[in-house]
């Protein structure tokens, strides 16, 4: 069996390192994906602790540096780092791994941006991203391999309790450090955009528009990575569930996937989300909960 771990470490995990590997460890994966990797001394430890290997996008400079992360304690074979101009938050990262049978996996993590404060602009932001990912997907089409990461997008057919779920973003972003800019236009009609949603958000009238508008500025590119044929694998193992993966602490939405190519996916034989863990409250460790899925290989089976 292997084991598969998407995990958004929110803002990468300072401080919050013995709960993050108390997550990890009490899923015992094989390979995890990490967005918001942005401390690499973080992903450093996480690694030593796990007794994985480690793989960055980059050094974060700065909290704002957006990295992504893969541990894994399966041989690592190469990496590549996709930057493109497309990607709001840089990267794409592709790790390719050694299962147990010596057969070569390929790893994609991926953290869309939100930007729901844009309207409609953002699902174009967060397609356009999907359109490019598809396009690099295309040279491993045949081969097994998967995508995982915090999309910020519905599934179609998925629930969203919108106004929760923007509580949690707008206290996020005001928690992180804000780097130092010019004021301009665009920058007030933002903040302004901002103070509105959350004196909305605040009475049950505004949430009620806000939860029966908001989920048509969710749809990022999902729909996309289905066409393409790709398997939301906690959906295929889950068909009724909501699974809602964020705020961890009161969990209002799903836009945490692992998408298994039709190679992989027809090995899959469970996934789910990791909402509780023995010894800790799991919104310790991050605003996001973790999702794991496991794909299984028949005996004789050389590879997936």
């Amino acid at each position: 069996m292997t084991r598969i771990l998407s995990y958004n470490i929110l803002v990468g995990g300072t401080r919050r390192i013995d709960e993050l590997t108390t997550v990890i460890r009490s899923v015992d994966p094989d390979v995890v994906g990490l967005a918001e990797a942005t401390d690499p001394k973080v992903v450093e430890e996480l690694a030593s602790r796990l007794g994985m290997q480690f793989r960055l996008t980059g050094y974060s400079k700065e909290a704002r540096d957006w990295n992504l992360a893969v541990l894994s304690r399966l041989p690592i074979l190469h990496t590549n780092v996709h930057k493109r101009p497309v990607f709001d938050r840089k990267y794409l990262l592709e790790v390719q791994v050694e299962d147990a049978n010596g057969a070569p996996l390929t790893v994609f993590v991926i953290h869309q941006r939100s930007e729901f404060q844009k309207g409609a602009q953002s699902n174009h932001i967060r397609r356009a991203e999907i359109q490019e990912v598809l396009r690099i997907l295309a040279a491993y089409r045949g081969q097994p391999h998967l995508i995982m990461g915090d999309f910020n997008s519905l599934a179609p057919g998925d629930e969203v309790q919108a106004s929760q779920l923007l509580r949690s973003t707008i206290q996020k972003s005001q928690s992180r450090p804000k780097p130092h800019k010019k004021r301009s236009w665009k920058k007030l009609r933002y903040t302004l955009l901002r103070q509105v949603v959350s004196v909305l958000i605040r009475n049950k009238a505004g949430s009620f528009v806000v939860d029966k508008v908001a989920p048509r500025f969710m749809r990022g590119g999902i729909d996309l990575l289905l066409q393409a044929g790709y398997t939301d694998c906690f959906r295929r193992s889950n068909p009724d569930a909501l699974g809602f993966t964020c705020p961890a602490i009161l969990p209002t939405g799903r836009i945490d996937f692992i998408f298994a190519s039709p190679e992989l996916a027809a090995h899959l034989s469970y996934s789910n989300v990791i909402s509780s863990v023995a010894g800790i409250q799991v919104h310790e460790a991050s605003d996001h909960l973790a999702v794991h899925a496991d794909f299984v290989k028949e005996a004789g089976e050389a590879g997936f």
